[in-house]
């Protein structure tokens, strides 16, 4: 199938480390089950997805050291084409322990080592670079220590003219840099009820408020579209076409570690192929509903979203504005 090209970005890549105990408890050596090892991070994931679904994409990474070695030949066994930049020191760890007595799980993740100004501006030329015309950019996860809060901002500054479109899903101030623009630099702006909730300065109870808040974003020049993720009950996004609901399929949850990164990786797969705003947005919540079916970083299965992806249930909320 015809899809435009994806580029995804990871600047702060992390070996992910998934394992298993009876319980957790304090002060004891606790004898974990064999461990298993993914290559993990934002971009990374939806790259994966993104070919679990049959699509393409490359996969623009930071790394460094024996840690980031291991990441790429990892990455080489997906068949994901990989594209890197040096990292300053020692690509991180992650850690996912899951307690079998009361089903619960737990992750421990490193920060990354420290950017600096030198390695910021590298890795905006080597993107820009990087980018095609008319692609899709997908900078998901993370910044390192050092990068500036406003790198999705200069990204899509030195992106400006060449075509290209950039999808953003970050967090914290990085995303609250990314929400307060108003030029309508970035395609796509993903977030999750609950940050959208602190960018709106108070709950977002209903589907409506929800709805209200992506459409005021987009309004104000944000990104031309907003998705903000509403856990169980489903994913909106607004558009100057108008807003949709995608519901979220009700699946068993066996591990949530991956759902957004593979519902960016559905809905990115979906706009890559010219397919009409709810159709991609169905696409992603089948995706991450997949996503949620498998244990560890396994991301979705290509069967699995097919299947949820025929069940989809996707409303349009309101008319163009």
């Amino acid at each position: 199938m015809e899809q435009a090209p994806i580029l995804t970005i990871t600047l702060n890549p992390a070996l992910d480390v998934t394992t298993g105990v009876r319980q957790v408890v304090p002060d004891i050596k606790l004898r974990c089950e064999a461990p298993r090892f993914d290559p993990g991070g934002g971009g990374i994931n939806v790259s994966r997805a993104i070919r679990a679904m049959g699509g393409d994409s490359t996969a623009l990474v930071a790394l460094g050291g024996a840690t980031g070695q291991r990441i790429a030949e990892l990455l080489a066994e997906t068949g994901v084409p990989l594209m890197t930049l040096p990292a300053p020191g020692e690509t991180r760890q992650s850690l996912t322990v899951d307690d079998r007595t009361i089903r619960q799980q737990y992750r421990f993740v490193m920060p990354g080592p420290e950017w600096s100004a030198a390695d910021v501006e590298a890795a905006l030329e080597a993107a820009a670079d990087a980018a095609k015309p008319g692609a899709l950019v997908v900078l998901s996860g993370s910044n390192p220590p050092g990068v500036p809060a406003g790198f999705a901002a200069l990204l899509a500054e030195r992106l400006r003219g060449t075509g290209a479109r950039l999808v953003v899903d970050t967090s914290g101030p990085a995303l609250a840099e990314v929400a307060a623009a108003t030029d309508r630099r970035v395609e796509i702006l993903r977030m999750d009820d609950e940050e959208a909730a602190g960018l709106a300065g108070h709950p977002l109870p209903y589907r409506a408020d929800t709805a209200g808040f992506a459409a005021s974003l987009v309004a104000s020049g944000a990104a031309h579209g907003v998705i903000v993720a509403r856990g169980r009950d489903g994913n909106i996004i607004a558009t100057d076409q108008g807003i949709w609901h995608a519901e979220a399929a009700r699946v068993q949850v066996v591990s949530k570690v991956g759902a957004g990164d593979s519902f960016l990786a559905g809905f990115t797969l979906g706009h890559a192929r010219g397919w009409p705003v709810g159709e991609a947005l169905g696409l992603a919540a089948a995706a991450a509903s997949a996503a949620v079916q498998t244990p560890a970083t396994e991301l979705c299965r290509g069967e699995d979203v097919e299947r949820l992806f025929a069940a989809r249930v996707v409303t349009q909320m309101r008319g163009p504005r």
